[in-house]
């Protein structure tokens, strides 16, 4: 077994990465397997080196040691260029020269599980005329889901504890797996890099389920392995809301500069014991 935590670091780690990131490690341990550490590090606009450093110190305080060097996302852009290079090469991919104002102005983009879908405006343009856009405008790089979906055929993922799941990749619209400030959308760069890195379960999030239908997809158009995949629960606040990276008292930094035993949290988080206010909801 070899699993993996892939923190951003476009932020500090709180107890929501705590959380995953100890299930990951006592999976991987009890199997005899390897943890992993990947660095999601190619959002160039808010990735920054101090939080690199504080999410290695934060899993080091946990007790989470991993194997190996962690992998950087950033020394990796080649693989995601090749992979995108391949979908272009079989028509499976686009330009879109449509900006977010666009598409949330659009009166006929549909709603999907992340939001607002794209409408398709830039689907049906020429030849020529993406040749001579693409020359000078800014675009991104669009999956062309429909096409795409009708080779691949039916899809299905196994969630662990829970048997055999059907993806519904249709349901998210042509996706972003590309753009000029963002080389590899979330979707194409995870699920080149759990391949690369021979990920065999894939722990994260229950708010990542519906990803896993594009990311099914794309293993499906790239001739990748599935992974069996586990989704936990999220953990909320006080309020009932999921855990972000602006929640400073829940910020392992904050913890542990508290006094707080990182060792015996990551413990109680195995055992799915959360500090009191604390909780873990399905979304």
């Amino acid at each position: 077994m070899l699993t993996r935590f892939a923190p951003s670091p476009t932020g500090d780690l709180h107890l929501g990465h705590a959380y995953s990131a100890a299930l990951a490690h006592a999976a991987a341990r009890a199997a005899g397997g390897c943890f992993h550490i990947r660095i999601d590090d190619i959002d160039g606009s808010r990735s920054r080196e101090e939080f690199v450093a504080a999410s290695l110190a934060d899993l080091d305080w946990l007790g989470l040691a991993w194997d190996g060097d962690p992998v950087r996302q950033s020394a990796h852009l080649g693989d995601y260029a090749a992979a995108l290079e391949r979908l272009r090469a079989r028509g499976f991919v686009y330009p879109c020269f449509c900006t977010r104002a666009d598409i949330a102005q659009s009166l006929a983009a549909p709603h999907g599980p992340s939001g607002i879908l794209y409408p398709g405006t830039c689907h049906h343009l020429s030849d020529a005329e993406r040749a001579r856009r693409v020359a000078s405008e800014p675009h991104c790089w669009r999956l062309d889901m429909a096409r795409a979906v009708a080779l691949a055929g039916e899809l299905v993922w196994e969630e662990e504890g829970q048997g055999t799941r059907a993806a519904d990749p249709l349901a998210h619209g042509d996706v972003v797996l590309a753009r000029k400030d963002a080389p590899a959308s979330y979707h194409l760069a995870s699920t080149v890099d759990d391949a690369a890195m021979g990920v065999t379960h894939v722990i994260r999030g229950a708010d990542l389920i519906a990803s896993t239908d594009v990311h099914r997809l794309l293993q499906a158009l790239l001739d990748l392995p599935t992974p069996l995949y586990r989704h936990h629960a999220l953990v909320c606040g006080p309020d009932g809301k999921r855990l972000a990276k602006r929640d400073a008292a829940a910020g392992l930094a904050a913890l542990r500069d508290a006094g707080v035993d990182g060792r015996a949290l990551a413990a109680d988080l195995r055992a799915g014991r959360l500090p009191a206010g604390y909780s873990l909801q399905n979304p």
